[in-house]
């Protein structure tokens, strides 16, 4: 009885089940053996070898039985958490050799899961959210976690009072397996039914309650802000009102007593006790350990005086990163000092004043050391490190970082939001290294649209853009993916065509460093159109054909900022027109007609995106001018002779000015300010080009053989093309439309996605614009209106994809019909 009294104080002090051969093994005395042999019995799926392994018990290893040894096999084995049950037996005993008996029944490995009352569509995400894998071992903890993340996740919504309930089935698949019931009772969303604040005395309660942001009471009719008791949101409003006082200056306003309680099974009331305490205002502002800067510039930049109300929040801003300005922490950067630190300590609070002390660590100037690209997989270095502002050997500024992360962004080739800088500075030798880390984006485009237009054949456009293309490279086969890549040059080819009514080619190369040393570019442009007049049997009555050639040069400029480029080039154009009337040219129908122009263009662009601008703006100016020969010849031929001598040599002078503003709103939401306007006047008393005049409304693509010789404007809301200056006295327009045009445009434009892949907004727009035949007639507040909302999304394969819905509510003198409810489609350009 003494054993067995022994071996059952033995068994309870482990917890497990231990069992010896009685026979063999005197309890009260333990003794050593060495392992002669270990089995192991009762698996199904895991391995023998492995068990045997993870106990840590060996064949030829000394052990006293009972001892340490076999508890902590024991306990290495249950750590596993992969087992129901286990036990060590001492299965034989001969001479000094012991023999052991692993026995164990394994855990139930889960082979599916279903979610019987979860609607369908739902399912597949709530797979995601439970993170089951098929396979594992069940246990307690991987249910109650399951359970945990769905609690999560419904709670996140709104489902306070979500009832989850797993019922394990055995199933008969695999061996040892069992699948999972998993039942959810969301019950109905927790709502507000009542917010209760007190203690507000220095404001209205209303404006208390609005940076409640995402807590809401409910009420009927709220559409946009929902209620629902999210607990994490609910912290979120109580941080945002607590930054709301301590930005008016109520440094020690507290949330003294806070109390969520259960108005019924489907509300509950919020109670929140304020105590707003003092206002404080700025007293003294001292500086010290600045040499570098004096305190009266300091002063200045920072642009807090005495009196002011304690704001450390907008104090932050102007000491580390002002958007709107420049920073004391911007100031020292800018002139190499990246070590700089700033420390603003209150030490005096009086009353309700409070004096500052601005203490300053200046350290050295950093110099520049390496630069480091990474993640150009398909861009060459050289691409980059032209577009990089920072120098080695230049002095360290922060601007020239902010201004390096644009440059690449414009580039098109990298992902802009996921551009990495990464100052690595070393103090001991006061240098730096920057480390710029980037993602390559597709940036090729292709412009594909295609039908049969019945009597008229195909009717499409085939267009492919190479943004990176490599002239340099395409001796070399290899590198033919499906063009050579890499060097940032611009290849362009498209064909547009309206079966035998209307074709039109071009070809564009640029190369945006000619020499590769200066940011100088160089562009060649061939093109070559063609419109027909075709009757309804098939025939031709009359044609225009158009080719022409265009060298350009463009560069950079310093002044009066760095933002700004120039570009001059050298067009020639010949218009060969027979018997065409589609269009009128003021009466010139038949003949030839050749254009030489030099085009210059200044321009500035600021804006930090190029597929979702958020600030910044982008302003042009464009001169296009032709030899003045009414006025180096006999003038009389060119004013009084037929049409064929008159526009022989066609002239004008062509301005064109386009402004664009982004300014960031409030969160996502982007406001985009346009101008647009465009004159074309003659020399002397010369008539007036009848071509490269203005034609508005639509969405201003040339429509089949519209826009031939002429600029097409959009005007969203109206048809293509139709809106031209009235002929006076006439029912009509003029179809060869107007020398002077304006048009204003405004959108709220908000992401949806900047997912590299598809970046995708939605925007609301008002518009207006008009054209006009004269200046004496021009009149820029007599404009078409027109409003709506639209859509972009832009895909690298495909550039800028766009739909537009706009209402026009102007009837167009001599063109009615024309307006009201349109849809409009874009492919490859910004609405102008």
């Amino acid at each position: 009885m003494k054993q067995y009294f022994l071996l059952s104080l033995l068994l309870i002090s482990l917890s497990t089940n231990i069992a010896f051969s009685q026979s063999a093994v005197d309890y009260g005395n333990p003794v050593e053996y060495t392992i002669g042999g270990i089995t192991v019995s009762g698996t199904n799926v895991l391995d023998k070898n492995a068990l045997i392994s993870l106990s840590g018990l060996a064949v030829g290893q000394t052990i006293k039985v009972p001892g340490q040894e076999i508890t902590r096999a024991l306990k290495k084995l249950w750590k596993q958490g992969i087992l129901g049950d286990v036990a060590i037996n001492v299965s034989g005993v001969e001479g000094d050799k012991v023999y052991l008996e692993i026995a164990l029944k394994e855990r139930p490995r889960l082979s599916r899961y279903f979610f019987p009352t979860t609607p369908k569509g739902q399912r597949e995400s709530m797979g995601d959210k439970v993170n089951l894998v098929r396979g594992q071992v069940v246990t307690d903890a991987m249910i109650k976690n399951a359970k945990v993340r769905l609690q999560n996740h419904y709670t996140e919504k709104g489902f306070r009072n979500i009832e989850i309930k797993v019922v394990q089935q055995k199933d008969s698949i695999l061996a040892n397996s069992v699948y999972l019931d998993i039942y959810i009772d969301k019950k109905k969303k927790t709502k507000i039914n009542n917010i209760e604040i007190v203690g507000v005395e220095a404001f209205q309660e209303k404006k208390i309650r609005k940076k409640l942001k995402k807590t809401k009471e409910k009420r009927f009719g709220r559409i946009f802000s929902p209620s629902k008791m999210v607990d994490d949101l609910y912290e979120e409003d109580k941080d945002n009102l607590l930054a709301f006082y301590n930005k008016n200056g109520y440094r020690n306003m507290k949330i003294t007593k806070d109390s969520v309680s259960n108005h019924d099974d489907e509300t509950v009331n919020i109670y929140l006790e304020i105590d707003e305490g003092n206002q404080f205002f700025y007293r003294n502002i001292t500086w010290t350990g600045n040499y570098v800067y004096p305190d009266s510039i300091l002063v200045q930049i920072l642009g807090i005086q005495k009196g002011d109300v304690f704001n450390p929040e907008e104090m932050s801003k102007r000491l580390s990163f002002n958007p709107t300005g420049t920073d004391i922490n911007g100031l020292y950067m800018d002139n190499g000092y990246l070590f700089f630190s700033i420390d603003p300590v209150e030490v005096m609070v009086e009353n309700d004043s409070i004096d500052i002390e601005m203490r300053i660590f200046e350290g050295e100037q950093a110099t520049i050391r390496n630069i480091i690209v990474n993640g150009n997989t398909k861009t060459s270095d050289h691409v980059i490190f032209r577009e990089i502002r920072t120098v080695p050997g230049q002095k360290f500024s922060r601007s020239d970082l902010i201004r390096t992360q644009r440059e690449l962004a414009t580039l098109g080739y990298f992902d802009p939001e996921q551009i990495g800088i990464n100052p690595k500075p070393n103090m001991n030798d006061g240098t730096v290294d920057i480390e710029y880390t980037l993602v390559e984006r597709p940036s090729d485009q292709i412009e594909l649209s295609g039908g049969w237009g019945g009597q008229f054949g195909f009717v499409g456009t085939l267009g492919v853009v190479f943004n990176n293309f490599s002239l340099k490279k395409a001796g070399d086969l290899s590198a033919w993916k499906p063009l050579p890549s890499g060097d940032g040059q611009r290849l362009a080819i498209r064909m547009q065509a309206n079966g035998r009514r209307f074709q039109t080619y071009s070809l564009t190369f640029t190369e945006p460093w000619l020499g590769g040393r200066q940011p100088n570019s160089f562009s060649v442009n061939l093109s070559h159109s063609i419109s027909r007049i075709i009757d309804q049997f098939n025939n031709v009555s009359g044609t225009l054909k158009i080719s022409g050639a265009t060298l350009g040069l463009g560069r950079r400029l310093k002044f009066p900022d760095d933002f700004f480029t120039m570009q001059n080039s050298l067009g020639f154009l010949q218009y060969n027109l027979d018997n065409y009337t589609l269009r009128g040219f003021g009466g010139f129908n038949s003949g030839k007609s050749y254009s030489v122009t030099l085009n210059t263009t200044i321009a500035r662009n600021s804006i930090d995106n190029p597929t979702f601008p958020r600030t910044g703006s982008s302003v042009s100016l464009n001169l296009s001018l032709t030899p003045p020969y009414s006025q180096v010849s006999n003038a009389a031929v060119f004013q009084e002779g037929d049409a064929n001598t008159q526009f022989k040599w066609v002239e004008y002078h062509k301005w064109m000015f386009d402004n664009s503003w982004f300014t960031p709103v409030v969160g996502k939401l982007v406001l985009n300010t346009r101008v647009n306007m465009g004159f074309l006047g003659s020399y002397g008393g010369a008539d007036i080009s009848p071509f490269e005049r203005f034609i508005l409304g639509g969405d201003g693509l040339a429509q089949q053989n519209f826009g031939i010789g002429q600029d097409i404007i959009g005007l969203r809301g109206y048809n293509n093309n139709s809106i031209t200056p009235p002929v006076p006295g006439v029912s009509s327009n003029n179809t060869q439309g107007g020398t002077i045009y304006n048009k204003f445009v405004m959108e709220l434009r908000y992401p949806i996605s900047l997912n590299p892949s598809a970046t995708i907004f939605v925007l609301g727009f008002m518009e207006g614009g008009n054209n006009w035949d004269r200046f004496r007639s021009y009149n820029p507040f007599n404009v078409y209106r027109s409003a709506g909302v639209g859509a972009r999304i832009f895909m690298p394969a495909f550039g800028l994809l766009g739909i537009d819905w706009g209402y026009g509510f102007d009837e167009v003198v001599g063109n009615p019909g024309v307006n009201g409810a349109q849809f409009h489609f874009t492919i490859g350009q910004q609405i102008r």
